[in-house]
C-alpha cells in the first residue's frame, strides 16, 4: 500500500530533494497553498510535512500520523489540538545549527570589533574618519566572558566557536544535566541573574515557551554586567525589548545585535526600533539588526527541505519517531 505524504505550502516545481528524502515506498504530493489542497488529499494523506495546519482542514484528516515542522521552532504550533487527534508533531532541530551559531559570532564580532561602525563612518567621511583608534565597542576576544542562554545544539554550537577565540564561556541551562558543561570544557551558571552578572556578552538560544518569554527583562537586565552586549538569534519574543531599550538608553547595556524581533517585520512603533530607525544619537552605533536570516544559507535550506521529509518517512514507513514535541500530549495514538 502507497504511503501519501503531502507537503501542502511547498515551493513551485523543483521538489526533487522532498522526492529523494522520502525514499522508496512513499508518494509526495505537493500543493501551492492550503486552498490548493482538495478535501481528498487531506483525508488521505498519511503525514504532512511544511507547518501547522489551520482548524478547518485539521478536521478533515483521516489517515494522518505524523506533522513534520520545516522549522527548529514549533511554538506557534498548535501541539495539544494534534496530541488530542493522536498525532505526533516532529521539528527540524538538524538544520541550521552551524549556521546560527555562525550569525551569533557575527554580530557579537560586528560590534565588539565596531566593523559596522567603521564603515559607515568612512563613508560619511574617508579622510576625517581614517582612525584606526576609533573604535567605540573594541575588545580583546580573549579577556571577555561570553554567556549563553540556552545550551541545546545551537547554545553549545556557538559556545563552541567562542571557545575558539579563547573566551572564557558560561551557560545557563537549568535542563541540561550536571556534568554537561565539563563534557565542552565550559563552566555552568545556576541561574539566569549569575550569567548576566558576569558576563561580557550574552548570546541567547533558548526555544520560546512560557518559560522564556520576555525572559530577558528588566530585572535580567538590571543584574547584567555594566557594559554588556545583547545577541539574540533565537526568538523575538524571549526579550522584553521595551526593557532593552531603557537599559540601553540607561547605558546599562551597552550595544545589542539582533536577529530576531516581538513583531517581524520590526514595529517602527516600538521605542527601541523607533530610536535605531531614526539613528537617534544616543543608539547610532549600537544597535544591529538583521531580518531573522541567521539559519539562511543555501546548503541549509537544502537540509531542511530533506530532513523534514526523512523525518516523516522514518515514521511512516520504518515506525522510527524521530524529535517529537508533543509526545506528552499524544491521546490515543494512530
Amino acid at each position: 500500500m502507497t504511503i501519501r505524504v503531502l507537503f501542502p505550502r511547498a515551493r513551485r516545481g523543483g521538489n526533487e530533494i522532498e522526492t529523494e528524502a522520502l525514499g522508496e515506498g512513499i508518494t509526495a504530493e505537493f500543493c501551492q497553498g492550503f486552498d490548493n489542497v482538495t478535501d481528498e488529499q487531506w483525508e488521505n494523506c498519511d503525514g504532512i510535512v511544511g507547518t501547522d495546519i489551520p482548524a478547518e482542514h485539521r478536521a478533515k484528516l483521516k489517515k494522518c500520523r505524523i506533522l513534520v515542522k520545516t522549522a527548529v521552532g514549533f511554538d506557534d504550533v498548535d501541539i495539544e489540538a494534534w496530541g488530542k487527534m493522536g498525532i505526533p508533531v516532529c521539528n527540524t532541530p538538524d538544520y541550521g545549527t552551524r549556521e546560527v551559531a555562525d550569525h551569533a559570532i557575527a554580530l557579537m564580532m560586528t560590534l565588539t570589533k565596531s566593523i559596522a561602525f567603521h564603515d559607515e563612518e568612512l563613508r560619511a567621511d574617508p579622510l576625517g574618519n581614517w582612525r584606526p583608534a576609533l573604535n567605540p565597542f573594541g575588545q580583546r576576544m580573549g579577556d571577555c566572558t561570553f554567556g549563553v542562554v540556552g545550551m541545546g545544539r545551537i547554545g553549545t554550537a556557538a559556545a563552541r566557536r567562542a571557545k575558539a577565540f579563547d573566551m572564557d564561556v558560561v551557560g545557563f541551562d537549568p535542563y541540561q544535566p550536571n556534568g554537561y558543561e565539563f563534557a565542552i570544557g565550559i563552566r555552568r551558571a545556576d541561574s539566569l541573574h549569575e550569567l548576566m552578572a558576569q558576563s561580557d556578552i550574552v548570546s541567547i538560544h533558548a526555544p520560546l515557551n512560557d518559560e522564556t518569554r520576555k525572559l530577558i527583562d528588566a530585572d535580567a537586565l538590571a543584574a547584567a554586567k555594566k557594559g554588556v552586549i545583547i545577541v539574540n538569534t533565537a526568538r523575538g519574543p524571549i526579550i522584553d525589548l521595551d526593557a532593552l531599550h531603557d537599559a540601553m538608553k540607561s547605558d546599562h547595556v551597552l550595544a545589542a545585535g539582533l536577529d530576531v524581533l516581538p513583531d517581524e517585520p520590526a514595529n517602527m512603533n516600538a521605542p527601541l526600533i523607533s530610536a535605531w530607525h531614526q539613528d537617534e544619537d544616543w543608539i547610532k552605533h549600537r544597535l544591529v539588526i538583521t531580518p531573522h536570516s541567521a539559519f539562511f544559507t543555501p546548503q541549509s535550506m537544502r537540509d531542511i527541505r530533506a530532513f523534514g521529509a526523512r523525518t516523516a518517512a522514518r515514521y511512516l514507513r520504518d515506525g522510527i519517531l524521530q524529535s517529537c514535541v508533543n509526545g506528552h500530549l499524544i491521546e490515543n495514538q494512530r
